[in-house]
């Protein structure tokens, strides 16, 4: 009878020779969904026995991940802004890097609403799981009123989940539309933000296997030159801010000159601040509406 520690060691051997990109992860989080334990608990029981039905259903989700389906797909959650995060495959599932987006929103609440009572406005555009909205409607509790949009019912539905699990549905409201569509033209936010589409349309087919087979197409595809989405959002945007409000859009390699660019033709923004992540990349980008 095999125990933990030598499924993990044998495991990540196997997704090695795969080539899959974080084989030991894989399956200790694999191991740990299968047993119906913590990650760390996997260290803290090395030699537990694994028994045969175990064993089974171990070997079921391993082969999944053999075929690259994503781990994130096949255990149903994936952590960010360290809550976890159910998902599936109506669902972009959520990247580290995209913790820029409620990092860099959270620090500009902090200057924009300082008074006492001040409830900040927030609307997201693309929701699909609610990562980003879940986490900032945590961090902000009561001081945060949230609309988050989403094209996909099912996406949406994904994202209600979440908002319940995470004690956060009150302060976040859900709608379904495309971008600006479903929200009165009348209201204004103190922020708009989002991590559109921005992958070339053509650069979808050479993506990594987890990726182009796995993930939603519409939740990737941002046009010829993965634009199209974020030059919407820019355009649309100073009709839609507070005085002195700002956006924060994620996005993707080359693409920030083409960006600024775009704001600059609005005439309507301050000069845009960009944004790294860990990687050194810029990957968001934010600019003030004019009058503020």
């Amino acid at each position: 009878m095999r125990n933990t520690i030598e499924l993990i060691r044998l495991t990540t051997s196997f997704f090695r020779e795969k080539e899959i990109g974080s084989p030991r992860l894989d399956a200790e989080l694999l191991l740990a969904h299968a047993l119906g334990v913590r990650r760390i608990d996997l260290y803290l029981n090395y030699d537990r026995p694994v028994h045969d039905d175990e064993l089974r259903s171990f070997r079921h989700l391993v082969r999944r991940r053999a075929e690259r389906e994503p781990v994130a797909y096949i255990t149903g959650v994936k952590e960010f802004w360290s809550l976890d995060f159910a998902v599936n495959p109506s669902v972009l599932i959520p990247r580290p890097e995209t913790e820029l987006l409620v990092e860099q929103t959270l620090r500009a609440s902090e200057s924009k609403c300082r008074e006492p009572g001040c409830i900040i406005s927030i609307l997201e555009l693309g929701t699909g799981c609610g990562a980003v909205a879940v986490a900032l409607a945590r961090s902000l509790a009561h001081r945060a009123s949230i609309a988050a949009t989403d094209i996909s019912p099912m996406a949406l539905a994904v994202a209600r989940s979440n908002a319940i699990r995470h004690c956060v549905s009150e302060h976040v409201r859900f709608i379904c539309g495309n971008l600006f569509d479903p929200i009165n033209p009348d209201l204004r936010f103190h922020f708009i933000i989002s991590n559109p589409p921005y992958v070339p349309s053509a650069a979808i087919p050479y993506l990594m296997p987890e990726v182009q087979r796995y993930e939603p197409v519409q939740a990737l595809d941002g046009g010829v030159n993965g634009l199209a989405f974020i030059r919407s959002i820019i355009r649309e945007a100073p009709y839609r801010l507070m005085d002195g409000g700002c956006f924060f859009l994620e996005f993707g390699d080359e693409q920030q000159e083409p960006i600024r660019t775009v704001i600059k033709e609005t005439q309507a923004f301050k000069d845009p601040v960009f944004f790294h992540d860990l990687s050194g990349r810029a990957r968001v980008v934010s600019a003030e509406v004019k009058g503020g």
